[in-house]
C-alpha cells in the first residue's frame, strides 16, 4: 500500500514525545489501499473473516492531538509465562513498526512491588487494544482468565479492541466468553504478526476518525 511504503521510509522516532512532535511539525494527509486480516470464528465451521483497513485519507494516528495519546499503551499483550519468548518477538515486531506501537509487556512494564491484580487492571484500562495469546498455558493460567474478563468488562462489544490469537489450541477449547469475537489462528508466525498489527492499526484509525467527526 502506498501509505505503508511511505511510512516505512520515515525515520523511527526515539520516543513517544519525538513521535508526537515530528508529526505535529509536518503532518500531511495520506492515502491507503485495503489491507486484509484473516481470522476465524468458533461459531462457524471453517469460517474465515477478511477485515479491510479503512482508508485513512486525512487521519494521522500519530498527530500530536490524536486520541491515541489518551492512553499509555496502544496494545496490551495478555499471555502465560510459558509463552514469554513468542510474546517478546511480537512486542519487538510491533514496537519496530513505523508507527512505533506502544506495548505493555507485564514482565517488563509492571511496577515492582505492586499488586498483580492492580497491574493487570491498570494495563487493560490504560491500553487501546488487548491481544489475548490463547495457548494451552493461557487456558491453565487463572491470571490470564482474569485479565481476559477485565478486558471484556472494559469493552463488552466486539469493536476491534479485543484480539484473540489462537496457537496450539483446538477450536473446541476457544473460551466461550470470546465466542462473539473472530480470532486469528497462528499457523505462520509472520502472517499472524501482520494481522495483529493491521487490526491494531485499523482500530486506531477508526478511533481518530470518530474523534474528528465528533469535533466537526
Amino acid at each position: 500500500a502506498g501509505w505503508f511504503r511511505r511510512l516505512l521510509h520515515k525515520p523511527k522516532p526515539s520516543s513517544v514525545e519525538s513521535l508526537k512532535s515530528s508529526h505535529s511539525a509536518s503532518s500531511s494527509p495520506s492515502s491507503s489501499s485495503s489491507a486484509k486480516s484473516s481470522s476465524s470464528s468458533p461459531g462457524m465451521s471453517s469460517a474465515t473473516s477478511s477485515i479491510s483497513l479503512s482508508p485513512v485519507s486525512a487521519v494521522d494516528i500519530s498527530a500530536s492531538d490524536s486520541p491515541r495519546w489518551d492512553k499509555s499503551y496502544d496494545v496490551c499483550i495478555c499471555h502465560s509465562e510459558e509463552d514469554v519468548e513468542l510474546v517478546e518477538e511480537l512486542v519487538s515486531y510491533l514496537e519496530g513498526q513505523p508507527q512505533s506501537f506502544r506495548c505493555f509487556l507485564q514482565l517488563r512494564d509492571a511496577a515492582p512491588g505492586s499488586a498483580v491484580v492492580t497491574e493487570l487492571c491498570d494495563a487493560v484500562h490504560n491500553s487501546h487494544c488487548w491481544v489475548m495469546l490463547i495457548t494451552p498455558g493461557f487456558l491453565r493460567d487463572p491470571w490470564c482468565r482474569y485479565q481476559m474478563h477485565q478486558a471484556l468488562a472494559e469493552a463488552p462489544m466486539a469493536n476491534g479492541r479485543t484480539i484473540p490469537v489462537l496457537k496450539d489450541v483446538d477450536r473446541k477449547d476457544y473460551p466461550r466468553e470470546l465466542w462473539n469475537i473472530y480470532y486469528i489462528y497462528m499457523a505462520l508466525k509472520e502472517k499472524s504478526f501482520r494481522q495483529i498489527r493491521d487490526t491494531v492499526m485499523r482500530y486506531l484509525q477508526e478511533l481518530c476518525r470518530s474523534s474528528t467527526r465528533g469535533t466537526e
